[in-house]
């Protein structure tokens, strides 16, 4: 009897650890499956909304659609951040993946440009603005509540967060892979590439179910101000300026993984299967690696950890393009992408973590919301874009990919340095 008690308060703990991390990574899993499957078929997404007699136009025109989602992610940050501040991370939460699933919805259903016109992509950027409202005020409220409920493990438990992107790259490159070794060009640009946004649809309603039953603390406690939004930008700004550099290299790797099966197709005149195989590979790193990151962040802090993995992978991104575009065999590609991915995912791991520890509680989802969303929108969104119009530069070409990743390492190595020498995080 005497040691029935504690095991039973452990299993207990572990369910109530379990509840929590579903409940609130599959929003973000949704966000970050939807994210995937667009990048990976945006080869067949531009033929369908965006016809143009250039390949590339269309392409940039699909590409800045995707980024043109980014732009209203700040704002959707703020709204839906300072509403979890206030009402509560739950209530946040269960508007966000409502929006998000009504976006892929009217992305699988929605026809195409020979059969409705500029309508089509009009409406396109439309569910993609919707999407990106939503998406901006997720990761804010439900960092937020993890790291609120597990404080002593933060770094463990907030990085399920970036595993659960893991997961959704690994399906949607699955479906990627899948379906373009199964199918024929003419059904897959027909109407097989819905397939996977139709699947999208279907986690939504679990998600609502899901974060209607799970337990919230409330709403913390109201600042000098009362005001989160006014919090963050007259006391919190430097902490959301840190975190958006720390978040830098880490945002636009992801969204590289996502450009990948684009890359290999339109630069290295490859199969499609071969760029989704990688990212499916790159994207079980990524979901297996994030929480071991996370939890050894736990042990020997944010800044130890992510300072080393930052400067081996900043040493490591020029080799890795310069050997993939010199050799351009599938083997030295998904070997390539799985190294720079297996870097990123033991960044990933503390970087939640890292970024809600420079908060306080009373502005943390507003504060998290709007740093990670201009974030992801200057380094990620717009990657896909800036890396394919880096590439129609002569003397760069089809090394586009790794001179602006590297570039990025090291705005984020400055960020880390920074945050180390002010204290401010772990």
């Amino acid at each position: 009897m005497t040691v029935a008690a504690p095991l039973t308060s452990g299993l207990t703990r572990e369910k109530s650890f379990a509840k929590q991390v579903i409940a609130t990574s599959i929003g973000n899993a949704l966000e970050w499956f939807d994210i995937a499957v667009y990048g990976f078929f945006a080869v067949y997404i531009a033929k369908a909304f965006f016809p143009s007699n250039d390949a590339t136009t269309s392409l940039l025109l699909t590409f800045g659609t995707f980024g043109l989602s980014y732009l209203i992610r700040p704002i959707g940050g703020i709204v839906l951040g300072a509403y979890a501040d206030r009402h509560g991370r739950k209530a946040s939460l269960l508007i966000s993946i409502a929006m998000m699933t009504f976006g892929t919805l009217t992305v699988a259903l929605m026809p195409s440009y020979q059969t409705i016109g500029v309508l089509a992509p009009l409406l396109i950027i439309v569910a993609r603005l919707v999407q990106g409202f939503s998406a901006g005020g997720e990761f804010g409220s439900s960092t937020a509540f993890l790291v609120e409920h597990m404080p002593e493990r933060r770094g463990f438990i907030a990085s399920w967060q970036f595993a659960s992107q893991g997961l959704s790259a690994v399906l949607g490159a699955g479906f990627g892979a899948l379906l373009t070794s199964a199918m024929s060009p003419a059904d897959l640009q027909g109407w097989g590439w819905r397939l996977p946004f139709f699947f999208g649809v279907l986690i939504g309603p679990v998600g609502l179910y899901i974060r209607n039953n799970m337990e919230d603390a409330g709403a913390p406690p109201a600042g000098k101000d009362g005001s989160p939004v006014k919090d963050v930008f007259l006391r919190q700004k430097l902490a959301v300026l840190l975190g958006i550099g720390a978040l830098a290299v880490s945002t636009a790797i992801n969204y590289l993984i996502v450009y990948m099966p684009t890359y290999v197709v339109k630069t290295l005149n490859l199969p499609a299967s071969v760029g989704f195989i990688a990212s499916l590979v790159g994207s079980i790193a990524v979901m297996v690696l994030t929480p071991i990151a996370g939890a050894v962040s736990d042990r020997i802090g944010r800044t130890t950890h992510m300072i080393t993995i930052n400067l081996l992978l900043l040493i490591t991104i020029y080799p890795a393009f310069y050997i993939l575009t010199n050799y351009p065999t599938p083997a030295v590609i998904i070997a390539a992408v799985f190294t720079v991915a297996t870097f990123k995912a033991l960044y990933y791991g503390p970087l939640a973590a890292l970024m809600a520890e420079l908060l306080p509680a009373e502005s943390r989802a507003t504060g998290l919301g709007l740093g990670y969303n201009i974030g992801v929108t200057i380094f990620g969104g717009m990657g896909p874009a800036i890396m394919t119009a880096l590439g129609t530069i002569a003397f760069i070409g089809d090394m586009a990919p790794g001179y602006y990743l590297s570039l990025i390492a090291l705005l984020s190595l400055a960020s880390l340095f920074t945050i180390r020498k002010l204290g401010a995080t772990a």
